[in-house]
């Protein structure tokens, strides 16, 4: 990716909400980093997760915890969600690596549904009504993340969305380097051929755990983040219907891209926002939409558009 590409990417987000509705740019932007997490898990060390809602929304939990019970300010409170879902990250992935392919996932999909449970039984949690009432907060003690201010008319809350697009670029930065250092190119080697990778005298099982853990916890900050843009925390976050979700933003861009996962988080949650009038008629859409993607665009949208201009974007 050139720095013109990745100049005119922070540009865009930085005008995004003076153009689109703000609300909907910062739900793209929290699962955008959570189908990029994802994407570094399946794109680059060949792991199928069912079960990264768990992540997802058990940070989510934690962050509104935190905040409105603790008092934590905002950061402190992404930072304990993200930390909650890295150390889950690292208990799951512990169980699940010593397994491969549909038993891998089948791991991750049963451990998920234990934090689904928790999260309807726990007394914190809300049960069916969720964690309501989140307080946004002051960042730092200091910026007032519920400020609005007068955009053509309509109140727009600047300083929670440059909150959360720096916390996206944040996170974005770390998957890019970690796709493009050492250890990431160690992950593709154990993504192509495992056996020759552990040939060359490579720890295959420490590396697939340390991906698993970063990209738990990049999972994990994506769901603080919705915590404190939509100010509740429900059981939707946790359910196995939020892992296929993002199972299918990932196939949608591109599995092994970069840009991939952007442009299918982009795609699903436009789908849901626009047709939200049709009702549960919505899945079916999506469903076929996926259909036809999968058999015109077989490597994905951004796949595609990089097997065309031979580059990889």
């Amino acid at each position: 990716m050139s720095k013109i590409l990745w100049i005119a990417l922070i540009a865009l987000g930085l005008v995004a909400p003076f153009i689109v509705y703000p609300v909907f740019m910062m739900k793209l932007l929290c699962f955008a980093l959570f189908a990029s997490a994802f994407n570094l898990l399946l794109g680059y060390t060949g792991l199928l997760s069912f079960g990264h809602a768990a992540f997802f929304g058990g940070a989510s939990y934690i962050t509104g915890y935190l905040v409105k019970t603790s008092g934590l300010t905002p950061e402190l409170g992404v930072l304990g969600g993200t930390l909650f879902a890295a150390l889950l990250g690292y208990l799951v992935g512990s169980l699940a690596i010593r397994r491969q392919g549909i038993y891998f996932a089948m791991v991750t999909l049963a451990l998920a549904q234990i934090v689904y449970f928790i999260a309807l039984k726990a007394p914190f949690t809300g049960g069916e009504d969720g964690l309501q009432g989140i307080p946004r907060g002051n960042l730092f003690g200091i910026i007032d993340l519920g400020q609005t201010y007068s955009i053509g008319g309509n109140p727009v809350a600047l300083n929670l969305y440059y909150f959360i697009f720096v916390l996206f670029c944040l996170g974005f930065w770390v998957i890019y380097r970690t796709i493009n250092s050492p250890f990431g190119q160690v992950l593709k080697a154990i993504r192509e051929n495992e056996p020759r990778a552990v040939s060359l005298g490579y720890k295959v099982e420490r590396f697939k755990l340390m991906a698993f853990v970063i990209s738990a916890a990049l999972a994990g900050m994506a769901g603080s983040m919705k915590s404190l843009v939509f100010q509740l925390a429900s059981l939707t976050d946790v359910s196995w219907h939020t892992s296929g979700e993002v199972v299918l933003m990932t196939l949608l861009g591109g599995v092994g891209t970069v840009l991939g996962p952007l442009v299918g988080a982009f795609t699903v949650v436009t789908l849901q926002s626009e047709l939200s009038s049709v009702g549960s008629w919505i899945t079916v859409i999506i469903g076929v939409t996926f259909v036809v993607c999968v058999l015109l665009f077989r490597r994905g949208f951004v796949g595609e558009l990089g097997r065309l201009l031979k580059k990889s974007l």
